[in-house]
């Protein structure tokens, strides 16, 4: 019988990442994998060597915490978001701020670049989703419908729609420079604090509320709603490159890798001493990252090279039993 590879994972080879001054809010995968991108409430990014876990660069700008980041698709540009009210792209090659982009009347919380690299899709604490162009940093599109703060933001795999999900509960999914209403998506009964695509079109949203749900979004249909039986705040989700399993962090220490034909738990990864925040696949669906708020360093630890904060998940042989976390809606 075939199984999925994501079946295998375990925490092993851990390193860690560890210049960060605060909790860690995101991280990101260079395309190429040779980079992690990761950013925090101490106001900065940070890039590492995703092999080796060498410190490469911090780099500054932001006034506030950061919130999101993200690499553009080619790699050549990564994005930041910041309780500055501002996004800032900035180049890879030479970490210097390309454009600062400010039409942000409060914190923003989410940025993503659309797959083909033309734009980007910012939201916060205004209720707003702006769209801008990435080469000139023009605004091109105001969306308005939430009626609460952005929280997260997630472009398709064909770079034509966006889905935003916001504290008022729901995720709106927006078809890009048509003037057709979104599509509304309710069931949760928390703040929506993250959302993601597959290269299929299925949806997953994640919430205070403490499951996770799968859509068709075009069709407003919930095909799958996973967990719930700990009302914990979902923090992070990200697809594997295939579309066929979908990883969560939440409150606590664990990584949940769910397979979405099914809505069962794969798998149960256990590591981090406090509660998980981001997790994202490698480009290549090998290794899969996460990030936690632990600050406290060993004393071995800290003569080390490799110290705190991010986890890396490595293909191994072991295997968990699994969970069945399905509830059908």
């Amino acid at each position: 019988m075939w199984r999925h590879p994501s079946e295998n994972f375990s925490v092993s080879n851990i390193r860690y990442f560890s210049r960060h001054k605060g909790e860690v809010n995101c991280c990101a995968f260079s395309p190429d994998c040779q980079i992690l991108l990761t950013c925090c409430d101490d106001g900065r990014l940070y890039l590492w060597n995703a092999k080796s876990a060498k410190h490469l660069a911090t780099v500054s700008g932001h006034s506030g915490p950061v919130k999101s980041c993200v690499f553009s698709s080619d790699g050549q540009l990564f994005a930041s978001a910041s309780h500055d009210r501002t996004v800032r792209i900035w180049s890879r090659s030479s970490t210097k701020c390309t454009q600062i982009l400010t039409a942000h009347s409060g914190s923003v919380e989410t940025v993503s670049f659309s797959p083909d690299g033309q734009w980007l899709v910012s939201g916060g604490w205004d209720n707003r989703a702006l769209i801008w162009r990435v080469q000139s940093g023009e605004m091109l599109e105001d969306l308005r419908g939430h009626t609460a703060a952005v929280q997260s933001s997630a472009f398709s795999s064909d770079s034509r729609c966006v889905a935003t999900g916001s504290w008022d509960r729901t995720v709106r999914v927006w078809k890009l420079h048509e003037e057709k209403e979104a599509v509304t998506l309710q069931g949760h009964l928390g703040n929506v604090a993250c959302v993601c695509f597959s290269v299929s079109g299925m949806l997953a949203s994640g919430s205070w509320d403490g499951t996770v749900r799968v859509w068709l979004p075009m069709r407003h249909t919930c095909l799958f709603i996973l967990g719930g039986f700990e009302r914990v705040w979902v923090r992070s989700l990200a697809f594997s490159r295939d579309g066929l399993v979908l990883a969560s962090t939440a409150e606590g220490d664990m990584v949940r890798i769910w397979d979405v034909t099914t809505g069962v738990c794969l798998k149960r990864l256990q590591g981090h001493k406090d509660s998980a925040y981001g997790c994202v696949f490698t480009p290549d669906g090998k290794l899969l990252t996460s990030g936690s708020e632990q600050l406290d360093v060993d004393e071995d630890e800290e003569n080390s090279a490799e110290e705190r904060s991010e986890r890396w998940r490595n293909l191994h042989t072991e295997q968990d039993g699994k969970d069945d976390g399905l509830q059908l809606e």
